[in-house]
């Protein structure tokens, strides 16, 4: 179909609207992955995995590190959302999350049954569903908070260590705790880690 030459001018003026409509959306992901970019860039900055405590016992290293809840929620959401950090941060506040990494310094495998006395399966059964009642946070004002969940990161041996995302709700926002791990799967007795710092934020 021929479009009329009264109209004709319309078509090159149509295709500018269209292609600047594409470049302000490309522009405006953009912005909004820089925005996000930005701010982990700001939270890797003020050195926020420095907020990690590791004891050494036999020959086995447990390192505790708390992750800001801003960042977790960056990492998770990416950056289809950005704007939406602060309402998301807004519901889980009082939340905490702990990573929990477990490794040895001859990188072995620390799941064997020469670390565990169990069979390989029962250990990661065990770290993946039971591990979590081994974890509690004390809060500055003296409340216990069990363990709310517990997330075992499979590496399926790619990793010369064990990882465990640990999750704790109800705590005060700006509450100092500290993490009791009651070590039942490799017997090294009780660890603490004192978190001194507030938890940092966006």
């Amino acid at each position: 179909m021929e479009i009329p030459l009264k109209y004709k001018w319309l078509v090159p003026f149509l295709f500018l609207i269209v292609v600047f409509s594409k470049s302000c959306t490309g522009r405006h992901n953009e912005l909004l992955a820089s925005e996000e970019g930005y701010k982990l860039f700001n939270l890797e900055s003020a050195g926020w995995k420095s907020m990690s405590m590791a004891h050494n016992l036999g020959g086995m290293h447990y390192k505790a590190t708390l992750v800001p809840i801003q960042y977790y929620i960056l990492r998770t959401e990416g950056a289809n959302s950005p704007r939406e950090i602060d309402s998301i941060y807004a519901l889980h506040k009082e939340e905490r999350i702990i990573e929990m990494e477990f490794s040895l310094g001859n990188k072995d495998d620390i799941l064997k049954n020469k670390y565990t006395r169990r069979d390989y399966q029962s250990a990661v059964e065990y770290m993946s569903f039971h591990i979590e009642n081994d974890f509690k946070v004390i809060t500055e004002s003296g409340d216990t908070i069990s363990c709310a969940g517990v997330a075992f990161e499979r590496n399926f041996k790619l990793a010369p260590f064990k990882r465990l995302v640990l999750h704790f709700g109800g705590i005060p926002e700006d509450d100092n705790i500290r993490l009791l791990y009651n070590d039942n799967l490799f017997g090294k007795g009780m660890l603490e880690y004192q978190f001194n710092e507030t938890p940092l934020k966006l």
